[in-house]
Order: C-alpha cells, then sequence, then structure tokens
C-alpha cells in the first residue's frame, strides 16, 4: 500500500507545482501576453525540470496538460492529464538550477500531434520561443503551433527547446484517475472528473482565459 501513496503524493504535488507556477506566471500579464493565452487550446506546464547529472546533458520533467473541451478545442477547460518533457541537451544551461516551463499550443493541429503521444517540437510540431512583453501583443505567425516559454531564478522568458520531446505518462494518468486512460481521452473525449489535486490548475485557466478567442 505504500507505493501507490507515494506515486500519489507525487502525482498530487505536481498537479499542485504546476498550479503554483502558472497562476504566479499569469499575475503578470506582460509576462505571458493575454492574447496568446486566450488563443491557446492546450497549456502544459512542467514545474521544477532538473538537470539528470552534471556531463549527460540530459534533461527530464514531469508535468501537466490540460486543453479546452470540444470538437473545435473552444470549450471549458478540461480535467489535467499528465506529461513528460525530454528537453536532452539544454540541461548544460541550467547549471544546478531547476526551470520551470510552460507551453502554450496555440492550433488545433499542433494539439493533435501533441496529444498522439510521443513528439518532438520542431519535427513534428512548429515551435518558437514565446514573445513576452507589450510589444509581442501583434505578433500573429498562423504556422506556428507552440510557443515555448520559461523561468529560472526567478527570471522569466521565451524559451528555444529545440528538437525537446513531449510524452504521455500514462502510469502517472492510471494512477489519477484509477484505469488505463490517455491524455487524449482526459482532454478531448470528456466524461473525466478532475480531481481535487487538479481543481486549482484547471481554476487558474478558468479565472485567467475563460473563454478561447481565436
Amino acid at each position: 500500500m505504500t507505493l501507490p501513496a507515494v506515486a500519489q503524493n507525487k502525482i498530487d504535488d505536481r498537479l499542485g507545482d504546476s498550479a503554483e507556477v502558472l497562476k504566479q506566471i499569469l499575475l503578470k500579464p506582460d509576462e505571458i501576453p493575454q492574447v496568446f493565452l486566450d488563443r491557446s487550446v492546450c497549456v502544459l506546464v512542467f514545474p521544477s525540470v532538473k538537470k539528470i547529472a552534471v556531463g549527460i546533458g540530459g534533461t527530464y520533467g514531469r508535468g501537466v496538460i490540460v486543453c479546452r473541451t470540444g470538437t473545435d478545442m473552444t470549450g471549458p477547460w478540461s480535467a489535467p492529464a499528465m506529461y513528460k518533457i525530454d528537453v536532452g541537451s539544454l540541461g548544460v544551461q541550467l547549471g544546478s538550477s531547476s526551470t520551470d516551463y510552460v507551453l502554450l499550443v496555440e492550433t488545433k493541429t499542433g494539439a493533435e500531434k501533441v496529444l498522439s503521444g510521443k513528439m518532438k517540437l520542431g519535427a513534428d510540431a512548429s515551435a518558437v520561443a514565446g514573445p513576452t512583453g507589450a510589444k509581442a501583443v501583434g505578433a500573429n505567425d498562423p504556422k506556428v503551433d507552440v510557443l515555448t516559454y520559461s523561468r529560472a531564478k526567478g527570471l522569466f522568458a521565451g524559451a528555444s527547446l529545440g528538437s525537446a520531446s513531449l510524452d504521455t505518462d500514462d502510469d502517472a494518468n492510471k494512477n489519477v484517475y484509477g484505469k488505463d486512460i490517455t491524455a487524449n481521452q482526459i482532454v478531448r473525449e470528456g466524461g473525466v472528473t478532475t480531481t481535487p489535486a487538479g481543481k486549482p490548475l484547471v481554476n487558474v485557466l478558468e479565472k485567467h482565459s475563460p473563454k478561447h478567442k481565436g
């Protein structure tokens, strides 16, 4: 009974940390301009991503994805699904610090690619460092699927994630929802109730971007 309890606590912490990261960043509208958040169909948050080992250059983190529901992905925010990120050689840039990542998926096509399973940014879906500040409001490139941001040592900025790979965390999703279930089923097909641990994250998104504005 101990191992499942430990796993559940880690997942609850992941959901809580993700909610806190997003809450802090969205309190400063210049960091992620409102227009990009309102256009997004999915949001991924990876809190406290750390380098695996000095010299290896690998960086691996666990986080969550929340998407807008409905066929066109313009409805209310879904329950969160567990996700993983591997940013590879970017680990050498982190030193001993940890980095929070926030990714905004701006297109339905991009969301479908992300939710299909393991995929690489830049190869399977176009991704660029997300613009910040008031000047970013006018930026609009319909060919970009994902906008990427990071926060390290208190500094927030657009992040170039190169060929970072994203993948579903199926074991964690099973732990959360008590059955074998894919991320796509959680965020697209509906019928999944947000757990108490996941509710704060959904509440942050509902507060800051209650409606999709394409």
